[in-house]
């Protein structure tokens, strides 16, 4: 008898491996100050984070087309195995730059997981259910965001901080050999046509410039470097096209941009996820800049977003039942804006408790619209390009993630700079990195606290006001796509 795909064991599975590498990002956050006074180097301290999403954003293209071209399992297994020797790389690094080339292999690795992941629940769940295990598969982020920093400060407090990497050792090993085991996938074809060698490295040449360039920015801001990045990324992109129209099986195949609504739901994507990093990065600093709260409840007030997505998502497969795709992403894309504009219109005096309302808006639009959106991603497309269009929508959300943070980074700077030169107050250039952070804003006189708030609060302003604008641009995108009921585009134009 034929052995199938246990079905149950493999979704867990997936679900496993998308909390792995989710609880990463939140885990590695609480730990970083230990981290850092163990191998010191705190003025490379951010290259811990960068690197890794550098390496993920770089490589998840070129996996998404060899996942079509070869197979899911064995480009899954192959991030794993890559994963866990990142991991323990991480876990015996002695210095601060061990630890930075430690977190690049481990982001090569993670760049598989996470798009062949989705591919896999693509090919193993019918669209109409594919919503709902969307959800489940959401949850895992929301749980790592919760319970990542509580796990985190366990593990430094008690058998120390590289443990949170080596932790990943014994759960990857099991992880593949269920996937091993239990997911059959059928043969395919072999295809005569040679890799796209030339594509893939051209690609990655595109990226790692443009991302770099990105990171660049909220570094330093607009200087040269930035300007010889962002240039050179544009001419790697330029070169790519060039290369991408020749090649016999190229790695992102150019004629998915005829797919008016494949093209358009990766930007709705891409500009919702810029949206979502100015939540998760500037709630907090509200939360501890604006209102004085510790750093607990600067993370607790997303909480809600977290855990309220997995709805969204639920309410997204039910709605996919009743309706086309494209009014269900105008249905997140709406709660979405209405979450935007308390986040505009709430005034600096709010309590933090209004937040956790916002929060939960919020978390039911952006389940709604980040779960249609990669189902109708991967809906657009013909099966046989299944794993390069879900990796490209997972490439686009980083972009736009990576892309929004920096500019977020620079609006916030020089709304701050620009009211303190206005002010008549004499203060430290390093203020506003004292008042964000509850433990040095004690030390900061009584009598500036209220106007150095008034400052910071300006400058969040203005960043949810370029949020707002995010949601807009992305509803009015998602509103010119025609479809059929199924979701489909019927003539492949807009």
């Amino acid at each position: 008898m034929e052995r199938k795909t246990n079905v149950k064991l493999v979704t867990i599975s997936v679900f496993v491996a998308t909390f792995m590498t989710a609880i990463e990002g939140t885990i590695i956050s609480t730990a970083m100050p230990t981290i850092v006074g163990s191998l010191h180097g705190m003025e490379i301290m951010n290259w811990v984070f960068s690197i890794y999403l550098l390496t993920n954003a770089m490589l998840t293209p070129i996996y998404g087309k060899l996942a079509d071209k070869i197979g899911r399992k064995p480009i899954f297994l192959t991030g794993i195995i890559i994963f866990i020797i990142g991991s323990s790389l991480c876990g015996l690094a002695q210095n601060m730059l061990t630890l930075i080339i430690a977190r690049a292999i481990q982001g090569v690795g993670a760049g598989a997981i996470m798009p062949v992941a989705l591919t896999i629940l693509a090919d193993i769940y019918s669209i109409d259910k594919r919503a709902k295990i969307l959800g489940l598969n959401s949850a895992a982020w929301g749980v790592a965001s919760i319970f990542g920093p509580l796990v985190g400060g366990f593990i430094v407090d008690t058998v120390g901080w590289h443990w949170i990497f080596f932790i990943n050792v014994p759960i990857g090993l099991v992880l593949m050999g269920l996937i091993a085991y239990f997911l059959v996938e059928p043969k395919r074809e072999k295809s005569n046509a040679p890799m796209d060698v030339l594509g893939s490295i051209q690609l990655m040449l595109v990226l790692l410039t443009l991302l770099l360039g990105f990171q660049l920015i909220g570094d330093v801001g607009f200087d040269l470097s930035v300007l010889l990045c962002l240039g050179a990324s544009v001419v790697f992109f330029i070169v790519f096209v060039f290369v991408e129209k020749r090649a016999q099986d190229p790695v992102i195949d150019l004629n998915l941009f005829k797919n008016s609504t494949f093209v358009i739901v990766n930007l709705v994507a891409t500009l919702i996820s810029g949206f979502l990093m100015g939540v998760e990065v500037y709630i907090p600093m509200w939360m501890q800049g604006v209102l004085g709260k510790s750093a607990a409840i600067g993370g607790l007030v997303l909480a809600p977003m977290s855990v309220i997505w997995m709805v969204g998502s639920f309410v997204a497969s039910h709605l996919m039942e009743k309706m086309v795709t494209k009014m269900v992403v105008a249905i997140g894309l709406g709660i979405t804006f209405i979450g935007s504009a308390f986040l505009v219109l709430v005034p600096a005096a709010a309590s933090f408790v209004w937040f956790f309302a916002i929060s939960a808006v919020l978390g039911i639009g952006f389940g709604i619209t980040i779960t249609t959106t990669t189902v109708r991603a991967q809906s657009s497309v013909e099966p046989a390009k299944l794993g390069v269009a879900t990796s490209f929508n997972t490439l686009v959300k980083t972009i736009g993630q990576t892309l929004m943070v920096s500019i977020f980074g620079v609006v916030i700077n020089s709304v701050t700079s620009a009211e303190l030169a206005k002010s008549s107050l004499t203060v430290d250039p390093d203020v506003m990195n004292q008042l964000v952070n509850p433990h040095t804003a004690n030390t900061i006189p009584a009598n500036l606290l209220e106007p150095l708030r008034g400052m910071l609060y300006s400058g969040l302003h203005m960043v949810y006001l370029i949020g707002i604008f995010l949601v807009a641009a992305a509803f009015i995108l998602n509103m010119v796509v025609k479809e059929n009921r199924k979701g489909e585009v019927s003539d492949g134009n807009c």
